[in-house]
């Protein structure tokens, strides 16, 4: 399939014509998720999750439909009857003519204090791809591509490299990076590559790769 890198936590999934969108929120490209035969939310926090892109896309094609959880589902599903499902943990379906399963149910830990809400990952077509949203879900089965959460308020590098460990993928593509400065890219690079033990990868967006 074709990857391609949006801005922080989106990507496009490309396969035998049709396209699969993955949390088109409010810091990726307005136009993020047009075009789009399916698309995937992860949860509700508005960089991830933007009512407007889409309702965009929705508009624009009429037999775009989307997977969700129902705290998102609950959102928009009343403007498009029958075209928004709701999922959950350990879920399968099919979207675009990729085949997802669901992994997890709570979005990370951003401090006691804040109450924690839900959150699920989307494992696509067996294991291809994983992108765990805002958490740092092990899914129970092979990632040969991991969409890291590279840099985020609920997370220190430590983590994310334990987390890289733990999945053990054959790759791992930054996402969750619109706070990641130039000047600290190269630091976040350099120690996930030495002490992943997975190849460590960035796309600039708008770019992609075969995976």
């Amino acid at each position: 399939m074709k990857l391609t890198k949006k801005s922080h936590s989106c990507v496009r999934l490309e396969k035998d014509g049709r396209t699969l969108v993955l949390d088109p929120g409010g810091f990726s490209e307005e136009d993020a998720a047009i075009g789009a035969d399916a698309i995937l939310v992860t949860h509700e926090h508005p960089d991830h999750f933007n009512e407007e892109r889409l309702r965009a896309a929705m508009e624009a094609d009429p037999a775009t439909e989307i997977w969700t959880l129902a705290s998102v589902a609950e959102q928009i599903s009343a403007a498009f009857p029958g075209r928004v499902h709701t999922v959950g943990h350990g879920d399968t379906f099919t979207a675009a003519g990729f085949d997802v399963q669901v992994h997890g149910e709570l979005h990370a830990v951003i401090h006691p204090d804040i109450p924690r809400i839900t959150n699920v990952g989307y494992l696509v077509d067996g294991g291809k791809l994983f992108h765990p949203g805002d958490a740092l879900t092990v899914p129970d089965h092979p990632v040969e591509t991991l969409m890291l959460p590279v840099m985020a308020p609920w997370s220190k590098i430590s983590e994310v490299i334990d987390y890289v460990r733990e999945v053990k993928p054959q790759r791992a593509y930054d996402i969750h990076d619109a706070l990641l400065t130039d000047l600290a890219r190269p630091i976040y690079d350099r120690q996930i590559g030495a002490l992943g033990g997975a190849e460590h990868l960035r796309l600039t967006p708008g770019d992609s790769a075969e995976v």
